[in-house]
């Protein structure tokens, strides 16, 4: 992926940067800008599924003074705004049918017409557009939202992401990426191997935004060093794609785990943190101190584990 990234940002050649959701597909049009022709210029990231349907020309291209009520003065589009640099457009399946055919002309000329205006204006934009969407099988249907002249204008050269949980090797360079991200607000952080491999074993239902989001809280909790106790790894029921999934870490089910012996917990006169935290205690001396163990005991996660263990303060 990032061999092809680099060969197709030298260029000014449209991109269609497809995906799940959260997959980084911002990150992937940032890395196109700034491995590109005009790293210096304007980066511009438009969501068109916000842009409302009246004003969605005027955001693009702009208007002049007049060319509506309430337009008191001129004002330059997203286009003219990015010229010289890159305009994303992302959810850009959300464009409005009626102004594909401008972007169209826009893209193939490399002029635009404010609204409201008589003349043309040149603009010199590398154009990135996102999409979570099947773009090709909607603008293949009779009365689809989205034309095919398009979708071959912008699909010219497409990077398709594929799910985090099928890129494990990218794991640990984005993981770093995050943690130099955060550094100028907690400081450098290191993470360690043991904490990288547990990353990379986990499915990432939230993609790559979940992965930042791990990263973050870890350097934010944590000293200079990010350990597997670190981690804050949430259990989902489900995984990105609806079907039930066992513990993260070791693949077991919970009803094949002894249940506690009787009175090992006292219940009485106990609200639930007490009586959760008396569990985890006794999970702990229970496996001689190995969280590990003491984890699979419980039929849980480890790094689940470990955080009801900081939580608690179990010694």
């Amino acid at each position: 992926m990032l061999a092809r990234t680099r060969l197709v940002a030298r260029t000014r050649t449209p991109v269609l940067v497809t995906g799940e959701s959260g997959t980084g597909k911002e990150l992937l049009a940032r890395a196109l800008h700034e491995l590109g022709p005009a790293p210096g210029g304007p980066f511009v990231a438009v969501n068109c599924g916000a842009l409302s349907r009246e004003l969605a020309e005027s955001e693009l291209f702009g208007h002049e003074r007049g060319a509506f009520t309430g337009s008191a003065a001129r004002r330059p589009g997203w286009f003219e705004e990015a010229s010289g640099g890159t305009l994303v457009l992302d959810e850009i399946g959300e464009l409005p049918l009626e102004l594909q055919p401008k972007l169209l002309r826009v893209i193939e000329s490399g002029r635009l017409r404010r609204v409201g205006g008589t003349g043309e204006v040149a603009v010199q934009v590398r154009l990135v557009a996102m999409t979570h969407r099947d773009l090709r099988r909607e603008a293949a249907r009779p009365n689809g939202s989205f034309r095919l002249d398009l979708y071959h204008r912008l699909a010219g050269f497409e990077l398709a992401l594929p799910p985090l949980r099928r890129r494990p090797g990218d794991i640990a360079a984005l993981a770093r990426f995050f943690l130099d991200e955060i550094a100028p607000e907690v400081g450098r952080r290191e993470i360690e191997a043991a904490a990288l491999a547990q990353l990379r074993g986990h499915d990432w239902p939230g993609n790559v935004r979940e992965l930042r989001n791990v990263i973050r809280k870890a350097a934010i909790l944590t000293g200079a060093r990010i350990d597997e106790a670190s981690l804050e790894l949430g259990y989902d029921p489900c995984d990105a794609r609806g079907t039930p999934r066992a513990a993260d870490e070791d693949n077991v089910s919970p009803a094949a785990h002894p249940a506690l012996p009787e009175g090992a917990v006292s219940l009485s006169g106990k609200r639930f943190p007490e009586i959760e935290r008396e569990v985890f205690a006794w999970a702990l001396r229970c496996h001689g101190g190995s969280r590990r163990q003491a984890a699979r005991a419980l039929g849980i996660s480890r790094s689940t584990f470990c955080d009801r263990v900081k939580r608690y303060a179990i010694e």
